[in-house]
């Protein structure tokens, strides 16, 4: 029997992946915590030999009449990204997916009433939501190549769902896992409130201090979340998402809310572990949070 072995709430942003360099010149000469966040992750828990697969829950890949998971056998290629190709740029990825598990969810979809279609054609196309992750938790010392033996897989965001059918796909993932032999890591990749600065102001506000998140309400919102994550109250999490939703959370935290569905969503008491401070980028709000899990399961 499977099971989900850890879970978080993790940010993609663009920065991760430029130097260190460009990262400083951009954060008056300090460099974001994102990135040694992602780094002390992948020592405490990617670089162990305790999972199987890694299943990316892509707030960046909008579907329109159903959820998709992606159910290739291998993924690889060079990623150019459609929306700053001049940061992202022929970024390699190579790695194995999860055929097996990517179909055991889409045999859930009735059960949960939803609509989830398993694709394995090689020319889908893959987003800086997956691969910027997996180039710091997945790749090996050979920038091509992912850890041997770790799968990945990733589950778009399904851009006509609301918070009740992001949180059935995560019940029919969390089935699927289940009733597999796979010890799973989840990762819910996307930000908290996700309003940019217009463009003639937006260089004003590349720096990582929550000074420069949109507005001071939506700066509020997400550290109140924060907190309650830290806490383990998911269910508050759950309780106040239509006043979340007025601070814009990326893909309507639906990346968040397919995590929490495969965890048992309000009865899920896991605490988090922060992984980076709260930081901005460009008006948006990030931050890296890690859930173990607890000793008696995840819905106690």
């Amino acid at each position: 029997m499977g099971e989900v072995a850890g879970a978080g709430l993790l940010a993609h942003v663009p920065t991760i992946v430029l130097p260190e360099v460009t990262r400083r010149e951009l954060n008056h000469g300090e460099d974001t915590t994102l990135v040694p966040g992602l780094r002390k992750l992948r020592a405490d828990v990617f670089d162990r030999d305790d999972y199987d697969t890694v299943v990316v829950l892509d707030s960046h890949w909008a579907t329109t009449v159903e959820f998709v998971t992606t159910a290739q056998e291998r993924r690889a290629g060079l990623y150019t990204s459609e929306e700053l190709p001049r940061g992202m740029c022929r970024m390699p990825y190579d790695f194995p997916g999860d055929p097996e598990l990517a179909r055991a969810v889409a045999r859930y979809a009735d059960k949960h009433g939803t609509y989830i279609t398993p694709i394995d054609d090689p020319y889908l196309p893959i987003f800086y939501a997956t691969v910027n992750l997996w180039t710091h938790l997945g790749v090996r010392d050979d920038p091509y190549l992912g850890l041997p033996g770790k799968r990945w897989m990733s589950i778009g965001v399904c851009q006509t769902a609301d918070t009740e059918d992001f949180l059935r796909l995560g019940r029919a993932l969390g089935d699927a896992i289940a009733a597999t032999d796979r010890r799973v890591l989840l990762i819910a990749s996307g930000a908290l409130s996700h309003t940019f600065w217009p463009l003639r102001a937006i260089r004003h506000h590349e720096a990582s201090g929550p000074e420069h998140i949109f507005t001071p309400e939506a700066r509020a919102a997400d550290e109140q979340r924060i907190a309650w994550l830290r806490d383990g109250d998911h269910a508050r999490v759950l309780d106040t998402m239509p006043e979340f939703l007025a601070y814009k959370p990326e893909a309507r935290f639906g990346h968040y809310l397919m995590m929490i569905g495969a965890l048992g969503e309000r009865a899920c008491t896991a605490p988090g572990r922060l992984y980076s401070r709260y930081e901005n980028s460009v008006g948006t709000g990030q931050v890296h949070i890690w859930f173990d899990r607890p000793e008696n399961g995840w819905a106690s």
